[in-house]
């Protein structure tokens, strides 16, 4: 129960903060918050990370789609002393479906943390990001071979 509530709080952050963007900016607008270092800007990201793959919406949802499939089959089998690994994944699956729920609505990503030296991104970004590093520390580092899952 515990990654339902990670994965929830996840997509509510960034669909309101989305939410927020869209309905006080105009497409294209940047806000600086702190001038040449961080603004709020108002982008919409057709593709993945960095653009790549634009307008292969289906491409994206199938695959978080599978994801969110290997997931559900995967977590029930996750040793309970691995809370951190369970964060990690709650954090991967609440930022693949906030994205995917924008993906679903309107065909794009609606990006917006700028940081000027770095492309456009999101909360659910960061939190894909989190997750994913998470989920490689413990799988190299802290799990134990008897402990596999697979």
């Amino acid at each position: 129960m515990p990654i339902l509530i990670l994965v929830v709080a996840v997509i509510f952050l960034d669909q309101s903060v989305k939410y927020w963007v869209g309905s006080k900016m105009l497409l294209g607008m940047s806000v600086p918050v702190i001038p040449n270092i961080f603004h709020f800007t108002y982008v919409n990201n057709p593709g993945a990370a960095f653009g790549l793959l634009e307008h292969r919406t289906l491409v994206f949802v199938l695959i978080a789609i599978a994801l969110f499939a290997v997931v559900i089959y995967f977590y029930p089998r996750l040793p309970r002393e691995y809370p951190l690994l369970r964060c990690g994944i709650g954090l991967l699956t609440g930022g693949a479906a906030g994205n995917l729920i924008d993906r679903i609505r309107t065909g794009y990503v609606m990006d917006y943390l700028d940081f000027r030296i770095w492309p456009v991104f999101n909360i659910a970004d960061i939190a894909i990001v989190t997750g994913v590093c998470i989920i490689i520390y413990m799988l190299l580092f802290k799990m134990d071979k008897k402990d596999e899952v697979l």
